[in-house]
Order: C-alpha cells, then sequence, then structure tokens
C-alpha cells in the first residue's frame, strides 16, 4: 500500500504549468506528453496510459480545453474510453480516467491506494488537477468511498455509484444470511460458504435450484422469505437482462416474481455472484469472514420491507406452510462461525468510519440485486455518528438491477459534486433537482431520482 505521504495533492514531477484555476470554467494548457487519441470525440481529447507499480493497467482521456477537473475510477481503464459518460465529461471540460481490477481483485485497500497512485500519475502529464473526484460504479463505488476515507489528502471529493457501502464484512454477511436461508429452505446442499473451484457449475445448480422452487407454491413462499430476511429487492430483471416494470407493492405474486428474478434472474444474479465472488473473497482473507452465530432471523424477517414482509405471509397461507415453524426449524439450524482472523484482514478493506474529510455524494439504485439499497442507511448513519453529516449528501434512482444508471443521471451527480466544490456549498440535491439537472443534459429516457429512505440494514459490521 501507498503511504499518503508519497502522494501529495502538489504537482509530482509536474511538465505544464497551470494558468489561473479560480474559475469552474478555467482552461488548462494539455501537456505535449498525451497522445491524440478518439478521433471521433468533439472534445479533441489525448490521452496516456501505462501501468502501476503492482502491473494495474491505467488510462486517462483529457478533454483540449480541460478546465482542470479529473474524475478518477476503478474499472475506466478496461473499456471507459467508449462510455457514453466520458464523452460527456469530456465535452464538460473534465478529464476521466483511472485504473482496472485485473491485479487487485478483492483486495480492495490495494485497489484503494491504486486510484491515488493513477492520480499522481495523471498529474506527472499534466499538471496538478484543480479538483480531483474519486468516482466508480459497483466495487468501483466502494473503492471510491474507500479513497474518500484513505486518501481525503489526495481526493477533492467522491460520487461512489452503485457501491456496497455496508463494507466488506457487513455486505457479505448479509449475503450469507440471505444463501444460507435458501439452502436450508429451499435447496439443500447447494454451496454456502465453501464454493467448489467449479464457480460456472455451481452457480448454475443454484439457479437450477431455484427455477425449480419457483414452480410450486411452497418453494415460492421461501424463495420470498429468504429475500426478505437478506434485504433483496422485489424486483428483477428478466432472463435476457431486459427490466420488468417496478412491481406493483399491494401484489405479492408480482413481489415474490420480483425477487425471485434478482435472485436467479437476468444478465448478474445474485445467486450467481454471491458464488463467484465468495470465493474470491475468501482467499483474500485467507479464511471465512463471514458468519450468523447469534442472528435471529425472525427478527430480521419483522425489520424487512413492509410491502415483500406482507408478500410472504400471504405466499405462505397459499402454500399452506407455516412460517412459524420454518423460523423455529431456521433458528434450531446448526450456524456458520467465522475465522477471526479472516474477519481481521477483510475488515482492513475496508470498514467505513464515517469520519470524511471532503464531500460525498452517493447514488444508488432502489432494485440493485448486488448493492442491496439497505447498505446505503449503514454509510449513512456511520456518518451522522461521526458528526460529519454537512459533508454527505445521498440519492437514490428508481431503477432495477446493478448499477443501471443512465448517463444523464450520471452526469448530473458529477455536476453537483463539482459544484459543491467549486462553490463551498452543497446545490439541492432533492429529487426534483437531480432530475431537472439530468434532463437539461439531454437525454432519451425521463430521469428517475427518486425521494427514498432506505431500510435500516440488518448486518452492520461493527454492530
Amino acid at each position: 500500500m501507498i503511504p499518503r505521504a508519497v502522494i501529495p495533492r502538489i504537482a509530482i514531477g509536474a511538465v505544464v504549468a497551470l494558468t489561473t484555476l479560480a474559475g469552474a470554467g478555467v482552461a488548462v494548457a494539455a501537456s505535449p506528453g498525451g497522445e491524440p487519441c478518439m478521433p471521433d470525440s468533439a472534445a479533441r481529447p489525448t490521452c496516456i496510459s501505462g501501468s502501476l507499480a503492482d502491473g494495474t493497467p491505467y488510462a486517462f482521456a483529457v478533454p483540449a480545453d480541460w478546465n482542470g477537473a479529473v474524475v478518477v475510477a476503478l474499472d475506466y481503464a478496461d473499456g471507459g474510453d467508449s462510455e457514453p459518460l466520458t464523452e460527456r465529461l469530456l465535452a464538460d471540460g473534465v478529464a476521466r480516467g483511472g485504473t482496472t481490477r485485473t491485479v487487485t481483485g478483492w483486495h480492495i485497500r490495494d485497489a484503494i491506494d491504486n486510484q491515488a497512485e493513477a492520480l499522481a500519475r495523471f498529474e506527472q502529464a499534466y499538471g496538478p488537477a484543480r479538483r480531483a473526484i474519486a468516482s466508480g460504479s459497483s466495487m468501483g463505488g466502494f473503492v471510491s468511498a474507500g479513497a474518500a476515507q484513505l486518501h481525503p489528502d489526495v481526493f477533492d471529493a467522491a460520487v461512489p455509484f452503485c457501491g456496497g457501502l455496508g463494507g466488506s464484512v457487513g455486505q457479505w454477511n448479509q449475503k450469507l444470511d440471505t444463501v444460507f436461508v435458501l439452502e436450508r429452505l429451499v435447496a439443500p446442499g447447494q454451496p454456502v460458504i465453501d464454493i467448489p473451484a467449479d464457480v460456472p457449475g455451481a452457480q448454475q445448480a443454484w439457479i437450477d435450484a431455484l427455477t425449480r422452487a419457483q414452480q410450486t407454491p411452497e418453494g415460492r413462499a421461501r424463495v420470498a422469505l429468504a429475500a426478505a430476511i437478506g434485504q433483496v429487492p422485489a424486483w428483477g430483471t428478466n432472463p435476457d437482462g431486459s427490466p420488468t416494470p417496478l412491481p406493483d407493492r399491494r401484489d405479492a405474486t408480482a413481489l415474490q416474481e420480483g425477487a425471485y428474478l434478482a435472485l436467479a434472474g437476468g444478465s448478474l444474479p445474485y445467486i450467481g455472484q454471491a458464488m463467484s465472488s465468495r470465493g474470491r473473497l475468501t482467499e483474500v482473507a485467507g479464511g471465512n469472514p463471514s458468519w450468523n452465530t447469534g442472528v435471529d432471523y425472525a427478527a430480521q424477517l419483522r425489520a424487512a420491507d413492509p410491502a415483500l414482509l406482507r408478500a410472504v405471509h400471504a405466499l405462505y397461507d397459499t402454500a399452506g406452510l407455516d412460517l412459524r415453524a420454518d423460523l423455529d426449524a431456521l433458528a434450531a439450524e446448526p450456524r456458520i462461525a467465522a475465522d477471526q482472523a479472516a474477519v481481521e484482514r477483510f475488515a482492513q478493506g475496508l470498514v467505513f468510519d464515517g469520519d470524511l474529510r471532503i464531500p460525498v455524494l452517493t447514488v444508488s439504485g432502489t432494485g440493485d440485486q448486488i448493492s442491496t439499497v439497505a447498505q446505503q442507511q449503514a454509510y449513512g448513519e456511520t456518518v451522522r455518528r461521526a458528526g460529519k453529516n454537512a459533508l454527505l449528501r445521498q440519492t437514490y434512482v428508481e431503477s432495477v438491477g446493478h448499477c443501471t444508471f443512465s448517463p444523464a443521471e450520471q452526469q448530473a451527480a458529477l455536476r453537483v459534486i463539482v459544484e459543491r466544490l467549486d462553490t463551498g456549498g452543497w446545490p439541492a440535491t432533492d429529487e426534483r433537482a437531480m432530475n431537472t439537472r439530468a434532463r437539461e443534459l439531454g437525454t432519451d429516457t425521463d430521469p428517475r431520482y427518486l425521494r427514498f429512505t432506505p431500510p435500516a440494514f440488518n448486518r452492520p459490521y461493527p454492530g
């Protein structure tokens, strides 16, 4: 890992001098070190690329009229130059770039430090950035929130999109709950913690088991129970990955179907990611970092989304099942204990402490089956307890699937954070203001920001 002192926010071997940077729209002379790239871009960018000390690729695109702001993201160097958001930012005069996860994987702390090192490489080529913003999606959202916590002397702000902000330990305890309940009540014998080497085979076996369960009233009721306990959204995507309509919260059948699709449908089903990532993170932690010892699943069900909780009761009645008997059976099941040393290693990669020193704006989808929206409550509560509410704004988009924001919705959020940095005060971030911004930026679809209060995250760590 890279100590903060190694990467100060002054130019490190800067090759150009900057013009005055007081205004938001001031153009900065581009370094001759960048090569012309993206020939179809009206922003006439130059690009740099290379490898960090650990071999991780990095890349940046810088518009000809660069205004001194740069957005740094995990995964940019793996196709980010072709994303619509990149062209939008370049048109705004903002540089965009970052790294990949190909080397670090679930070594989250290393991925966080790599964002700082990538920024240093960028500034070596183009001079010091006026505004350096950490912003990525999915694991990149987690990493950008981590950069705000660990490198506030390097980055000026962060915009985590769809990040699992319950922290490394908390979010995977939540996933353990879901998979444990499913295995005990729906798919006995399927892997929960010990993932076999044949991960695709394990994923398919799980999906086959859930598909069979979905064919019976008993199976449907128990799938809904597991989703409610694990705070999985009752809204999923079709097998081909296309979105489904938001279920009517009074329709138990539609809510159950949504929960099933979140677990087993679409191109990135919850259960598939639970298998593939569980094996990799266990290897990184050097043991099992998740547990459900002492967890009361009846209590978690009582605290579940009220609409899905009502659906569970209705589905159990339809199936002629005794919900209390299933909850008692779960309570009697042998639990899974964690390897404490593995917990401590996994926690390093990262547990959020809430002690913000730079502004953070989060953007989360209400129907995200991977980065469940309840995790945003845990992050917000941690910041509140640290007394740093003034540095945090949290926004929500009514979208289904993992990280399915429109480019305009993303650009609107990044414009907000630039304005926050330029003025020293937060502009409006309510749903009306965010949707107005997105519409003004041009979009083929209606922006979907909404007023939303996430449920309390059921597996905070530390509790």
